[in-house]
């Protein structure tokens, strides 16, 4: 497949209500689509890098800067490009996985789009549809936070996660335990929002039968995370910490967690993604898959990696409805709890040509040389 050129292109998706979280709020989610035009047909990639570097180093316009004069010279200069040739053409470039990885997916899409087999097939899901979680935000009062995670049970999410940081941890958690039962699947996430200072305290979520605790340190401190799992008896989940299936051997090892939040685009790609989750298996570590504020592109892409069989934990991947009232694709339903994994070639979904016009904020097509 030769690659003769590439679309970079910004959209804003303004969010349905304000997402916050220990790293600040968002009203707006700013997204980088990546469509590569080859000799075989065209595929689009999403990266999920933010606006500012304040989840990972990485930011939204450097990723279309490393993309537009490092990237894609390294890629017109393969020649003939399949994905799996993706990583290693780019591999003398440090860092940068969330540009990678939008770079891979569109390639992906591509490629498999013009051999008729699915991302889900590729990557080797077993389920069609999935049950899926929903992330609530940080709330100005506890009846306000009450009154959303009703709102979700009641829509048939079948798991909460609850955002945390320090002065929002406790008292949250016990409301929602108290007011909703034991029986709810109930999760909470920092964001890397303590110190290991602050042990003993994230030590007393034990008592509230949580299904695990995320990130509660620093990315780079696996230190802090092998002591607090030690101390308690809730799983201690990674997310920022883990960029590559080296980052979950080594995780693993020192048994600073029992379950792995797998995020394609914090990993570099579907196909690292789909590595670490059989390191995970074979460690018997479940994983499941974490969100971004995806598109509908990231959407159909994160439902076909978490129908693998590893992913035995419900995923932050929920309904359109619940960030945006209109996307670039056509909206994903939830139906008696469950998404369905889409089964078309390649990502098995595209654009809408209205709606991309109308939230795209930027557009630059780079051609092949």
């Amino acid at each position: 497949m030769k690659l003769q050129g590439v679309e970079l292109r910004t959209v804003a998706l303004p969010l349905v209500t304000p997402f916050r979280t220990s790293l600040g709020t968002q009203t707006t989610r700013n997204a980088l689509l990546v469509r590569v035009a080859t000799d075989e047909g065209e595929g689009y990639g999403e990266c999920v890098a933010e606006d500012e570097p304040t989840y990972c180093p990485e930011y939204l316009e450097g990723a279309a800067d490393v993309i537009r004069r490092f990237f894609l010279p390294a890629l017109f200069a393969r020649g003939d490009l399949d994905p799996a040739a993706v990583a290693p053409a780019l591999r003398h470039l440090r860092g940068h996985v969330m540009a990678k990885s939008a770079v891979e997916m569109a390639v992906l899409d591509a490629w498999l789009t013009a051999r008729g087999v699915s991302l889900a097939t590729h990557l080797g899901a077993v389920r069609r549809s999935l049950a899926v979680g929903v992330s609530v935000g940080i709330a100005e009062t506890l009846d306000d936070l009450l009154d959303t995670v009703d709102k979700h049970l009641t829509t048939g999410y079948a798991r909460i996660k609850l955002k945390i940081e320090p002065g929002w941890d406790l008292a949250p958690v016990r409301a929602v335990r108290e007011t909703f039962g034991a029986d709810i699947m109930l999760t909470v996430d920092a964001n890397t929002a303590y110190e290991a200072g602050d042990i003993p305290h994230l030590a007393k979520l034990d008592a509230y039968g949580l299904t695990l605790i995320e990130q509660p340190f620093d990315p780079d401190d696996l230190e802090a995370h092998e002591r607090f799992a030690a101390r308690i008896g809730t799983p201690v989940c990674l997310d920022e910490s883990i960029t590559s299936v080296r980052d979950a051997a080594e995780a693993i090892r020192r048994k600073a967690c029992s379950i792995i939040n797998i995020k394609p685009g914090r990993v570099g790609g579907y196909l690292e993604a789909r590595r670490i989750h059989d390191l995970a298996q074979a460690n018997g570590v479940p994983v499941w898959c974490g969100g971004m504020l995806e598109t509908g592109l990231g959407r159909a892409a994160n439902l076909a990696l978490a129908a693998l069989p590893g992913f035995t934990l419900p995923g932050d991947i929920s309904a359109t409805a619940r960030y945006y009232e209109k996307d670039i694709t056509a909206p994903f339903v939830l139906v008696d709890g469950r998404l369905d994994v889409p089964a078309g070639p390649g990502l098995g979904i595209t654009p809408l040509p209205d709606n991309l016009q109308e939230l795209t904020t930027n557009v630059e097509w780079i051609p092949g040389r």
